[in-house]
This record gives structure tokens, sequence and C-alpha cells, in this order.
């Protein structure tokens, strides 16, 4: 047996987090071509490549940005197979769509 997750305290723990580095990058979560030009950042950084470097609190905080949408995606694997939908706010709704749309585009599926 696996040990009990709040998957839902989780969710909302990085929803806020999100919405925090929203605040701070300027993101309007309701800009659909703004958080789809976040998501390909996303998609492309690999950390210690020139698009990818924590120079500056902005880059800083984008680089954090796209870890908690790691951290989002597992939260939701992980639950899904306790057989629990998990999901957070805004935020991070319009993000994961921006992301699975770039990826489909990326795989040839958009």
């Amino acid at each position: 047996m696996t040990a009990f997750e709040n998957y839902s305290r989780e969710a909302l723990q990085i929803e806020h987090e999100i919405e925090r580095k929203g605040v701070v990058l300027g993101i309007d979560w309701n800009d659909d071509a703004q958080v789809r030009a976040l998501a390909r950042e996303a998609l492309d950084c690999k950390l210690g490549q020139d698009n990818c470097e924590p120079d500056d609190p902005d880059d800083r905080a984008r680089i954090e940005l796209f870890g908690l949408a790691q951290l989002m995606l597992t939260v939701m694997k992980e639950s899904a197979h306790a057989n629990i939908h998990t999901h957070g706010g805004a935020a991070w709704k319009s993000f994961a769509r921006a992301l699975w749309a770039e990826h489909d585009l990326r795989e040839g599926n958009g």
C-alpha cells in the first residue's frame, strides 16, 4: 500500500507558486498567445544552454515556473494512478493546456 498523499493540497501549493511566478513574469493566464509562447520556452529549456540560464531574477522565476510545470504533471500522473482526478486553478489549467497543445504540435498531433 502506498502512503497517503494529499493531492489537493499539493495542487493548491503548486497553483499558488505558479501564480506567484506569473506575477513576477507579468503573465496574463488568459492570454493564449502569451501562455503558448511560455509553453514553447518551457519545452525548449535545457538547463546549461544559453536559452535557459538563471542569470537574472526573471530568468530564475521562469526556470522555477518550468520546474513547477513538471511538478504539476507529476501530481496529476500520481493522483491518476490512485484513481483521483487532480488539477489546480485557472493558471494551472491555462499552462497545462498550452503545454499539451505545444507538445501535440511537436509530435504532429496538433
